[in-house]
């Protein structure tokens, strides 16, 4: 019982256990048999500022592993992880980002040049088309070309299975090995993809312009960790996957979210157009406030117990801050459930505990800058050519999809006649 209110009604279950129980929660499904939810910013405090000895994030991912491969930085722990971090960040800081602008916008265009006029249509598979188109060439740095769309399509094909409710359900109870049929069939799109993986990694090592590329790929290949080592091909693999899996369905989501709440505020979008900035950021923070794409981050508990608030949680127990509940209380956020980016702009915005899209300490996503530039950048272009319309009367509901929580019918739209 407890896995069917985690999989149909999970906001619904996890209020209803925090309003009776308190913000520190045990409980039990299909797929772990013992893990504990905190609700508490304090507490999620305690958690991301442990030794990330005691609190291990990469064996809390270990259900990514068949998709992303054992060297991605989400599975890697202690010392490992550290390394990995350090390569990739850089990257994704900094000034480096503003050239990413660019590619953004071509993408954004392009994605709006293809929408139908005059009837309606779902917007996320356009979001996750233009994430995907945004990935492949900022961080992959694939040109335009006969490489770029087979590379799109082997991704699709390896990603699509996994990101569904069932397939997530099948890759969790197989320990990620799926069924029969449906794991040989997952292992050759997997092996489909990395064929034109490692392809890219031989060429891109002896591409005579290396060093002055600005992709994200390229500066993995000359990075040196703090040994003067550089990535194997391996470590590189896994990495690119990594970013293609935890920046594309993700962002992809996050926009579509951000247009579904956009729409169905004229005040709100009045004031996005006028192209402020730090406006457009507080409409990203809100949007992913009240519609976070992942609804919780995991911990496991190792070496000896851990002491969270007056309990001590044992060796091998999960423990899960709940983004989603954390978002929603009405302590921290007046009016949770009412879209509100001037929260974000006052002299007391919300606290790195308090608003945890992210997550946080360590573990925090390497991509948040750019997922949050690239979300900024998408809905100022499309607020510039286009004026959408909600299709449908009724506000969008979620649906689990994998580990994103999506909009069920993917925010139908409709773009006017001479709207562009």
């Amino acid at each position: 019982m407890q896995t069917a209110g985690f999989i149909l009604q999970p906001s619904r279950w996890i209020d209803a256990n925090r309003r009776r129980y308190g913000d520190v929660v045990t409980f039990r499904s299909l797929f772990d048999p013992c893990f504990v939810m905190v609700f508490d910013p304090e507490l999620t405090k305690q958690v991301f500022r442990a030794s990330p000895g005691r609190l291990r994030a990469g064996e809390a991912n270990a259900v990514l592993g068949p998709v992303v491969g054992s060297r991605s930085v989400l599975l890697l722990d202690g010392a490992e992880h550290l390394r990995e971090r350090k390569l990739l960040l850089p990257p994704f800081h900094g000034e480096r980002m503003r050239a990413y602008e660019r590619v953004m916008t071509e993408a954004a265009d392009r994605a709006i040049d293809a929408w139908p006029v005059g009837e309606p249509f779902a917007l996320l598979p356009s979001m996750r088309s233009l994430t995907l188109d945004v990935i492949l060439r900022a961080v992959f740095g694939v040109d335009e070309g006969p490489r770029l769309e087979e590379l799109k399509r082997r991704i699709r094909a390896m990603i699509d299975p996994t990101s569904t409710r069932i397939g997530l359900i099948a890759l969790a109870l197989s320990g990620g090995r799926f069924g029969a049929g449906a794991g040989q069939r997952f292992e050759d799109r997997r092996a489909a993809v990395d064929e034109l993986i490692y392809e890219e990694i031989a060429r891109r090592r002896d591409a005579p312009d290396l060093a002055e590329r600005e992709d994200v790929f390229s500066m993995l290949l000359l990075a040196r960790d703090e040994d003067g080592e550089a990535m194997t091909d391996a470590e590189l693999r896994d990495e690119l996957v990594t970013l293609l899996v935890a920046g594309h369905e993700t962002t992809a989501t996050g926009l579509a979210w951000a247009f579904e709440l956009l729409l169905r505020r004229p005040d709100v979008v009045s004031r996005a157009r006028e192209g402020d900035r730090a406006y457009l950021d507080a409409v990203v923070k809100e949007t992913l406030r009240l519609k976070p794409v992942i609804a919780g981050v995991g911990r496991v508990v190792r070496e000896e117990p851990f002491q969270l608030g007056r309990y001590e949680i044992p060796v091998g127990i999960e423990i899960n801050p709940s983004i989603a509940a954390i978002h929603r209380r009405r302590d921290r956020y007046p009016d949770p459930r009412e879209f509100r980016p001037e929260r974000f702009l006052g002299d007391d915005p919300p606290d790195t505990y308090t608003w945890i899209p992210f997550g946080g300490g360590t573990r925090r996503c390497l991509g948040a800058a750019f997922a949050s530039l690239e979300m900024a950048v998408v809905i100022r272009r499309v607020l510039e050519r286009a004026d959408l319309a909600p299709a449908d009367r009724r506000p969008e509901k979620g649906i689990r999809r994998g580990i994103t929580h999506t909009p069920k019918r993917g925010v139908r739209v409709v773009l006017p006649a001479l709207s562009r």
